[in-house]
């Protein structure tokens, strides 16, 4: 597409980089003075000038005033495990704090004239605890039934592992590796190898195929759990491999229009109707300390320094920000929050008023800037009632680690976005039409990767209880980052804060030896 194609198009650049996130902003200096000239595109994003200073401690030091409050429990982030925490201790005297002007945190969705799209979080299986929450709280999950499919050179391949290897477009000396690597790795026993192969790269186990395959997977493997095969622990990609065989026989994913994002809106839906005084949006917390009555929470609100005091508190925040904020962790637990990466990940959404891409659910797009391309309204298109106004595809457009200061400004975040639509109508004939509009939502550091030995190792001690203070959010449980596992570890942690507020002491958690 021509650039003065481009300039009618219309650019939005909502989200912003995560609260306390470890870059240097010069990285964004040079181009936060161009983003001043450019009026093109409409901004809203967060202040991180409180969090930053958080993190840089040294500079300012914040003079915690005396607790004007007292709770049972205080629960820090209001993403979707903080949500769940919340809601499952919601018959005691919670208070919920987000730094956000919205709740929802990764499982978070927008609209456009009506229509939802996701910004992360796509999906759940059948069976799982995420799935069987949603029905708790009186949402219907709704069937995806589209094995994902793949576009490679121009060709669209449905269900990409199953009978679409002998579509491939490829000579056929690299379908047959395909379909030999795919025989190979079905046939390993995960129960028998599982901790061994939790603490080996996948790329181990493709030296002796064809390098198409290394290919799919670092597309792949950034897209879900946010790291490429060389850096991904092996027994997930191959459990994710075994899982895609039988998807294609049997989808059992389940997700809304617009993704999981239908979750955390439920849930906030729900305790805002009894509990709206206990819930407080854009409080930014600044320190957590531990006490041998009470853990002392601190925040800024509106430009005021504010503390509570609680019984118990439950830390549903990423561990980089976590490992900042609380006084007193052990000196390995928190060595090993250090250790977790994580990602830059915006999610690019092209708008369209007429249909453009309906051929699968989710499809991946190796050699692109963005991984894969998820219809918004999948599940319900074909509805009675539920006409396909707006065809949206939601762009998933995990970055490296190193680059996660083109996300600090307007600029940078959109020239992300121009390259995605750049790519997308250049990748099988008929994409190559003009959006009414491109929705870029970026995110710092919301997706950790799983490492080797991350799983076995760092995420037992990660999560390990303190006498008061509990730790939730994704990046607790492990192996890869879902919706359903900061499900479970909301109610991880909800449990051991009963336990204390009962008077008995959680249960300690240990590494599990590889």
């Amino acid at each position: 597409m021509s650039a003065n194609r481009r300039d009618f198009i219309k650019f939005v650049v909502a989200g912003a980089v995560t609260a306390g996130c470890p870059v240097d902003l010069s990285l964004g200096e040079a181009q936060a003075a161009d983003a001043k000239k450019d009026h093109a595109a409409n901004v809203d994003g967060e202040d991180n000038h409180i969090c930053h200073q958080v993190r840089d401690q040294g500079g300012l030091i914040f003079a915690r005033p005396p607790a004007s409050a007292r709770h049972d429990v205080v629960i820090v982030g209001g993403g979707v495990s903080g949500l769940a925490a919340a809601y499952r201790l919601q018959h005691r005297d919670f208070l919920l704090l987000e730094k956000e002007p919205h709740w929802g945190g990764n499982a978070f969705a927008m609209e456009y004239e009506g229509s939802t799209y996701g910004t992360g979080s796509a999906f759940l299986w059948k069976p799982s605890e995420a799935y069987d929450f949603a029905k708790e709280i009186g949402l219907q999950p709704l069937p995806i039934n589209s094995p994902d499919g793949s576009i490679i050179n121009g060709e669209f391949v449905h269900d990409t592992w199953g009978d679409g290897l002998n579509q491939l477009p490829y000579p056929p000396i690299v379908r047959d590796s395909f379909k030999k690597f795919r025989k190979e790795m079905v046939a390993i026993d995960l129960e028998k190898r599982g901790r061994e192969l939790y603490n080996v790269p996948f790329s181990d186990f493709m030296k002796n195929y064809a390098g198409e395959i290394k290919q799919w997977w670092d597309t792949y493997g950034p897209s879900n759990w946010g790291a490429t095969s060389d850096q991904t622990n092996a027994a997930l990609a191959i459990a994710e491999l075994q899982e895609l065989v039988i998807q294609s026989h049997s989808d059992n994913r389940y997700t809304w229009p617009g993704g999981l994002g239908a979750i955390s809106k439920k849930l906030a839906e729900i305790l805002q109707a009894k509990y709206n005084d206990r819930m407080q949006a854009g409080a930014t917390i600044v320190a957590v300390v531990p006490e041998r009555e009470q853990v002392q929470v601190t925040y800024m609100l509106g430009g005021e320094l504010k503390t509570v005091a609680a019984k118990a508190v439950v830390m549903a925040t990423p561990k980089f920000i976590t490992r900042r904020i609380v006084e007193g962790l052990p000196g390995k637990q928190s060595e090993a929050m250090h250790q977790i990466r994580y990602i830059p990940y915006p999610v690019v959404n092209l708008i369209f008023d007429k249909p453009v891409f309906n051929r699968g659910y989710d499809t991946w797009c190796p050699g692109n800037t963005f991984t894969d391309i998820v219809v918004a309204n999948w599940v319900v298109r074909k509805q009675s009632g539920h006409p396909q106004k707006y065809n949206i595809l939601s762009c998933y457009t995990p970055m490296k680690e190193e680059d996660r200061g083109y996300l600090l400004n307007e600029i940078g975040a959109r020239k992300i976005a121009a390259n995605v639509l750049r790519d997308f109508q250049k990748v099988m004939p008929g994409s190559d039409v003009d959006p009414i509009e491109v929705h870029i939502y970026r995110r710092g550091h919301p997706m950790y990767m799983s490492t080797p030995g991350l799983y076995g190792q760092v995420q037992p001690l990660v999560r390990r209880p303190m006498e008061r203070v509990f730790f939730a959010n994704t990046d607790s449980e492990g192996p890869e980052s879902t919706t359903n596992e900061a499900i479970l570890a909301a109610q991880r942690a909800a449990t051991q804060a009963e336990a204390r507020l009962a008077g008995k002491l959680a249960p300690r958690e240990t590494a599990v030896v590889g």
